[in-house]
């Protein structure tokens, strides 16, 4: 029997915004208000913002009707589109954010939400803009494993090489003969994801090219690593700043231990949590990484229970 696909109950509305010597692409739902605080949703790593699609849908009317929600395209994904780079650095997510706001609203503070390297963002970006956010919503942001200095110029090393590698097309990612082969793609990478869910996000986050096969909507160098090491004592000491009440949702099936083999454990990343001053931490279960997709209802019930 033919599945149909996923029919959104709430229809988002495009914007483009120019930020930064980029085009952002911003998806919003519910009307512009003054008076009420701004829902922003930041997405992960080769992800967009219709990502929360399902999420949104699992709002009540009640809590949809009490705010405006935004979801933006990073820079290099989606349809943000801006001058070509071959590499992408964290500080700048965090730049393209603070211009967002500044012109979405000024004026207001915010409820932000990230997911995995979102997440990991919104930390950031809350304890170096600690004013700007009324509650703070880490879904599976876990930051990266600790480093030692020695691992500096191994890392540069790497970088210069991969920067060679991108140039060659050796980091291209690969194109698909048809929609359908890229919901598979989605459904293998994400096993709880269902049909009809897979085909509408397929429509987002890919599209065809000029000789009619389907690209993700997501540049390649990305897969460039950071030059830059990944510095835990200057994390905690932004984590410090956070002022807003902040939840943490992990899913179930621990992804950090299924990525790091040991090298950087859920409990490590709770220990740099005892940094944040109001935190609560829950775990949403018969969920995998991609949480919001996995679970969408129980998760827009924590959200709102949290940000009410």
């Amino acid at each position: 029997m033919m599945v149909g696909m996923y029919q959104p109950r709430r229809n988002s509305r495009s914007e483009f915004v120019p930020i930064r010597t980029l085009s952002y692409h911003v998806r919003l739902w519910g009307q512009p208000r003054t008076d009420a605080v701004p829902m922003v949703m930041v997405h992960g790593w080769m992800d967009v913002a219709a990502s929360y699609q399902f999420m949104v849908d699992a709002f009540s009317e009640a809590f949809v009707s009490q705010r405006p929600i935004i979801a933006m395209d990073w820079r290099g994904y989606g349809l943000t589109t801006g001058p070509a780079t071959d590499s992408y650095w964290l500080p700048d997510y965090l730049g393209d954010l603070d211009a967002l706001l500044f012109q979405l609203c000024p004026e207001q503070s915010i409820d932000l939400v990230g997911h995995s390297m979102g997440g990991n963002v919104v930390m950031m970006y809350s304890g170096a803009r600690p004013d700007r956010i009324r509650r703070l919503v880490n879904l599976e942001g876990f930051g990266m494993a600790a480093t030692r200095p020695s691992q500096a110029p191994g890392r540069l090393g790497q970088w210069l090489d991969e920067l060679q590698t991108f140039q060659k097309g050796e980091l291209d990612l690969k194109p698909y003969p048809d929609a359908a082969a890229v919901a598979q793609r989605l459904m293998k990478t994400n096993q709880r994801l269902s049909q009809d869910k897979a085909d509408w996000l397929t429509q987002h986050w890919a599209q065809t090219d000029a000789q009619g096969q389907w690209r993700i909507l997501g540049d390649a160098a990305h897969k460039v690593v950071n030059p830059y090491l990944y510095r835990v004592d200057e994390v905690l000491e932004i984590y410090k700043r956070i002022k807003a009440p902040t939840l943490v949702v992990e899913a179930s099936d621990d992804s950090l231990t299924q990525w790091w083999k040991g090298k950087f454990t859920l409990e490590e990343f709770h220990e740099r949590l005892k940094a944040v001053t109001d935190l609560k931490i829950a775990t949403l279960q018969d969920a995998g990484h991609m949480l919001h997709h996995d679970q969408a209802e129980a998760l827009a019930q924590l959200l709102e229970d949290f940000l009410a």
